[in-house]
């Protein structure tokens, strides 16, 4: 599944940094604005415990973890909705992603340049949200404009459409996004294609120095982070971006012993990727079996045949059953013999709505 989080901020804020760290992918990161011209994508892997714990209950000949994609976006300026900086470029790459994790500048450095000549958290998000809200503003004005024209002749899916789209305008003149607008499920439909902006969910990245990141909650920048994304009802991250890039040099050992040392028990990355997986509303599944172990991406409320469909379309088309036992069952029992034995395992039809941990291996005739 093709998932992407956008990793969006103001230049300088340790955007491209934290792209690094997470792709290895060398983005370049100089102390200037506009240095991210076009995007840069990047596959991490989702750390997840249970596909250890599976590969030595079935000892496969190799196992596959499944992976998370992020686009390093060009930073933002003020005025980026009317075209500033790279305002149009950010605006279209930021259209094709599923998620944002806005990187926010947490930490005082007179060596790197901040675009507004000093560091507020608060007004950069200010800013970013903004500007978001603006071009989105800009696309329910130009839509109402011909649906209201369409309602006035009684055509009945403008005259469904333009409550909504009006609905989403008084937010954005109270500069709130799309987000956190009530929409119903017809009314999300009916905007859906419009792919606004803030309709994406959002996810804070507080970046904090070297030194802060053991005692990160006493950083009163990240306290002020946490207040507005409670109010946004978002979730914080804390980081420190340099750190992240100097561990994703070191092999699991090191990095084990790095933590320690900085008094963490886990990478800020390792967080970020968790988060965002559960931003999009993703669960993983797991096929088990000598040739392989392998974890799938799916999300939440997906059926079996559709989660099948994942691996090979056939698999989707031919679908039958599913043998399907959880996690918590596998390991409990010991091996998939001793799982059948107890009566763990299930065969599940073309209803199912498959879980998270779920252990699956799909009958199929095509």
């Amino acid at each position: 599944m093709a998932l992407t989080a956008g990793i969006v901020g103001l230049p300088n804020v340790g955007k491209s940094t934290l792209f690094n760290a997470i792709t290895k992918a060398g983005a370049e990161a100089a102390n200037y604005p506009f240095c991210t011209i076009d995007p840069n994508v990047g596959i991490v892997e989702v750390p997840d415990e249970r596909l250890q714990k599976l590969t030595e209950l079935v000892e496969p000949k190799k196992t596959v973890p499944t992976a998370f994609e992020f686009t390093d976006i060009a930073g933002i300026v003020e005025g980026a909705s009317k075209g500033e900086g790279l305002g149009n470029k950010f605006l279209s790459h930021i259209r094709e992603v599923d998620a944002i994790c806005q990187v926010v500048r947490c930490f005082d450095d007179e060596n790197i340049t901040h675009v507004s000549g000093k560091v507020n958290p608060i007004d950069d998000i200010e800013v970013i949200n903004l500007e978001l809200i603006l071009a989105d503003m800009e696309s329910v004005d130009k839509r109402l404009t011909r649906v209201s024209k369409m309602a006035k002749q009684k055509d009945k899916d403008a005259m469904a459409e333009e409550p909504v789209l009006l609905k989403l305008k008084e937010a954005f003149e109270n500069e709130k996004p799309a987000r956190s607008v009530e929409l119903t499920p017809e009314e999300f439909h009916i905007i859906k294609g419009m792919h606004l902006l803030t309709i994406k969910p959002m996810l804070y990245v507080a970046n904090v120095s070297e030194d802060e990141i053991a005692e990160a909650d006493n950083n009163e920048y990240v306290k002020m982070v946490r207040d507005f994304a409670e109010k946004d009802n978002a979730e914080v991250i804390v980081v420190s971006a340099k750190v992240e890039e100097e561990m994703a040099e070191l092999d699991d050992e090191e990095k084990a012993m790095f933590l320690e040392e900085l008094g963490i028990k886990e990478s800020g990355l390792d967080q970020l990727i968790k988060a965002s997986y559960q931003l999009l509303g993703l669960a993983t599944y797991f096929t088990a079996g000598v040739q392989e172990v392998r974890a799938w991406t799916f999300r939440k409320g997906m059926k079996a045949p559709q989660c099948a469909g994942i691996i090979h379309t056939d698999f989707e088309r031919g679908f039958i059953r599913a043998e399907t036992v959880s996690y918590d069952a596998l390991v409990g029992a010991g091996s998939m013999t001793a799982a059948k034995e107890a009566g763990k395992v299930r065969l599940e039809g073309k209803e199912y709505v498959v879980q998270d941990g779920d252990v699956m291996l799909f009958r199929f005739n095509v």
